[in-house]
């Protein structure tokens, strides 16, 4: 049995798909079938969201598809490189208004959000891996994909496939092709009061 690198060790007990869970760029080419892809979104569903509001919407494509090199092109020229070969992409796109009173909802990308980490815990659990990415033209994915930017924003793009070898990747991504480490609790958990700015 694998065991995780040194970076990788949990600091408490907790479910091994967060620790399994990292964000690889060589992604195999081998298409998604419709059940993987429903399974995906399905746990997108189950997301909570303040009110219930589920402000997340989800424009996707498979490889092979017109729609596919369209999502790639929207992306960042650095992300282009690696995504291309990503069997499915998606665009995420949060609603920036209740519907019911059609206010500001402020908490709509932090519901995304959860929307976003539900659908990668639910690829690991496919044997699937997912890669969000900031990089991408968010104006561009409003006009070429029909959303109404003054309705929805755009908030990232995600590549979701079976994970390739590291060689498949131009040869200067390969050495960043490993799990990231994480900073320690300490670092971001305050009991009564957030710290000093200075400390």
């Amino acid at each position: 049995m694998a065991t995780s690198p040194p970076h990788r060790v949990p600091q408490a007990e907790v479910a091994p798909e967060f620790v399994a869970r990292w964000s690889p760029r060589a992604f195999r080419s081998d298409p998604l079938t419709p059940d993987q892809i429903a399974s995906l979104f399905e746990a997108m569903r189950w997301a909570p969201s303040c009110y219930n509001e589920q402000p997340w919407r989800v424009v996707f494509a498979a490889a092979g598809e017109p729609e596919h090199a369209k999502l790639v092109d929207i992306l960042v020229p650095f992300n282009q490189v690696w995504a291309s070969r990503a069997p499915l992409l998606l665009i995420l796109f949060a609603r920036r208004n209740f519907t019911q009173n059609d206010r500001p909802n402020r908490t709509a990308a932090f519901d995304v959000g959860s929307a976003w980490m539900a659908l990668a815990l639910q690829a690991g659990r496919l044997g699937l891996h997912a890669h969000a990415m900031a990089g991408l033209d968010t104006a561009r994915a409003c006009t070429e994909l029909g959303v109404d930017p003054e309705q929805f924003e755009a908030l990232a793009a995600v590549a979701v496939g079976l994970r390739d070898q590291p060689e498949s990747l131009p040869e200067p991504l390969q050495a960043r092709e490993v799990p990231s480490g994480r900073n320690p609790q300490a670092s971001f958990v305050f009991h009564g009061r957030f710290p000093d700015a200075d400390t």
